[in-house]
């Protein structure tokens, strides 16, 4: 099958969504791609928290306020173009939205903000404690519906990017339930498929996100940047089990209520980690000593049950917790949780990806006619995201990334050829039935291994293990893929998403295992503390089928020139 269009989009979250509405506004036809439902995969969608822009609506503020704290939580690597643009474009996104009728919570006439962490004022809205992500996914989906020029499709996998003379000209995809290959002919290719969690056996996004858009950008010859700044979440849940709710929601209850961490022994250790001293009543530690003390604490063989720590409310009254989160303690209930007598096991889970694609200020990447939005991007959060930041980068840059790839789309000629795409075809074509290592349990592995080998807290010893590991697993998946034989075929799909993942987890293997210091979601026991000579950004690309690293310039010294 051969389809033609002036922008392909690759993946339909919140990113997806606003590029590809931006795309078609702009008068380009528009094929937005997804291996999910359209809309309901990526990690938008499973959001349940806040989204930041300075609105001003409650306290006076600025989007320059809104860049300081951006900056600083990006430890001094940020690309100061791509910040700038999120927070200056975030207010206007937030209302456009908001006349989409998202149903951003309001108290009286203005849209309700609220404080979070590393912000120095309320500034994130949200929809309610439940349901901002879900609610956002489906005002996009709405006026995806409303739009004319976007054909959707999802079930549709992504195998490469084609690119002929240098230009990015299509892609080449498997229909997952027919097993058909679909050539599909772009102008612009965007590539708005999120982040790398599914690297990690402990993770808060969707089965998707296991990072092939930057597999698919490496391929195509386009640059990767801040690839080893994963960043996790202290306390996602672990058990019992909870259904239908995001394993991040303990935050809001720890910061509001103080929820206490205990160990396996039943007993609080937070202040034996607290290095400065602060307590403010609520967070004893702060996010990355709270990971490092439960991470220590199950090394130590002090865990809970099931791998992590405890988190106790059992000293919160019950109609204080319900005055904090009422309908939240009602969907616990259905999950068969009573927080005044139980407690919850929680644990630190990879939550988001710092880098990504190197893009300019069109979101164009270094390959033209490539461009990249969203989560798939690196260079706007620096070291650390901060707080509130992923939603809002999430409609700005899908916005821009669609208005620029329809520019370009409606002033270029099409790329496109047959003979591009015919490696990657030809590729599929070879998927025979062979005996094959069980490939989901390697997936499982190398989830094992990027979270025992490169998790929160690194060292030279166990990053050097993980590349020779990952290195051995790429050896031993092979250059052709297997087939089960049948229409639906699990079996080429494990090799594809394999492949990726390798690819990636090396991405994020090797410039961990060259920065030799601490800054922010990179952190290395044998070398604590941030060092001045590293506030440079370390470049990823492919060179004769392997990673390769390159040092970009220093921050301060681009900054001086």
């Amino acid at each position: 099958m051969h389809l033609e269009t002036d922008v392909l989009v690759i993946g339909a979250g919140g990113a997806g969504m606003y590029a590809a509405l931006e795309a078609a506004r702009a008068g380009a036809s528009v094929i937005l791609a997804d291996r999910s439902l359209i809309g309901r995969g990526g990690a938008t969608v499973m959001a349940q928290m806040t989204v930041a822009a300075a609105l001003g609506e409650q306290t006076p503020d600025s989007w320059e306020f809104h860049l300081a704290d951006t900056l600083a939580a990006g430890r001094g690597l940020c690309n100061e173009t791509l910040s700038a643009m999120l927070c200056q474009d975030g207010p206007a996104r937030i209302r456009e939205m908001d006349a989409w009728k998202v149903g951003w919570a309001r108290e009286g006439d203005h849209i309700t903000q609220i404080h979070a962490p590393g912000h120095d004022r309320p500034r994130c809205v949200y929809v309610d404690v439940l349901s901002t992500g879900p609610a956002v996914s489906r005002t996009l989906r709405t006026q995806l519906n409303l739009a004319s020029g976007i054909r959707r499709i999802g079930d549709l996998a992504i195998v490469d990017i084609v690119v002929r003379d240098g230009q990015a000209c299509g892609a080449v995809a498997v229909h997952l339930s027919s097993g058909e290959t679909v050539t599909l002919a772009a102008k612009s290719v965007i590539i708005a498929t999120g982040g790398l969690t599914r690297l990690y056996r402990r993770n808060s996004a969707s089965f998707n996100m296991g990072g092939d858009g930057y597999a698919l950008a490496l391929r195509a010859g386009a640059e990767l940047i801040d690839m080893e700044f994963v960043q996790f979440f202290p306390i996602g849940h672990l058990a019992p089990r909870l259904v239908g709710m995001d394993p991040i929601m303990w935050d809001p209850f720890r910061y509001k209520l103080g929820g206490k961490l205990l160990n396996g022994d039943l007993q609080e250790f937070e202040e034996a980690y607290a290095s400065d001293g602060r307590n403010d009543g609520n967070y004893v530690l702060t996010r990355d000593r709270a990971t490092y003390a439960i991470s220590k604490e199950v090394e130590a063989g002090r865990g809970s049950p099931a791998g992590g720590a405890y988190l106790s409310f059992q000293h919160v009254p019950d109609a204080e917790l319900r005055r904090a989160f009422g309908p939240v303690i009602d969907r616990l209930a259905a999950n068969g949780i009573d927080l005044t007598k139980q407690l919850v096991e929680v644990a630190p889970i990879a939550h988001y990806h710092m880098g990504g694609v190197r893009v300019d200020a069109a979101m164009q990447s270094t390959i033209p006619g490539l461009y990249a939005c969203g989560e798939a991007i690196g260079g706007a959060n620096g070291a650390n995201r901060l707080s509130g930041n992923a939603i809002t980068e999430a409609f700005v840059f899908g916005a821009r990334a669609g208005q620029s790839a329809a520019k370009n789309a409606l002033s270029a000629a099409s790329h496109w050829s047959h003979e591009a795409a015919s490696p990657t075809v030809d590729l599929l074509r070879s998927a025979d039935k062979r005996d094959t290592p069980n490939l989901a349990v390697a997936v499982t592995d190398l989830q094992a291994l990027m979270a025992d080998k490169v998790g929160p807290f690194r060292t030279d010893e166990k990053l050097r293990e993980a590349i020779v590991e990952i290195d051995r697993m790429t050896a031993d998946l092979g250059a052709a893929p297997p087939s089960s034989g049948m229409t639906f075929d699990p079996l080429l799909i494990d090799w594809l998403d394999l492949r990726n993942m390798l690819q990636v987890a090396k991405s994020v293997a090797v410039p961990a295992l060259a920065r030799t210091e601490s800054r922010g979601a990179h952190q290395r026991d044998d070398h604590p503390g941030l060092e001045e000579a590293w506030t440079l950004n370390q470049i990823i690309t492919l060179n004769g089928g392997d990673v390769a690293l390159e040092r970009g310039a220093s921050i301060s010294k681009k900054a001086s020139a």
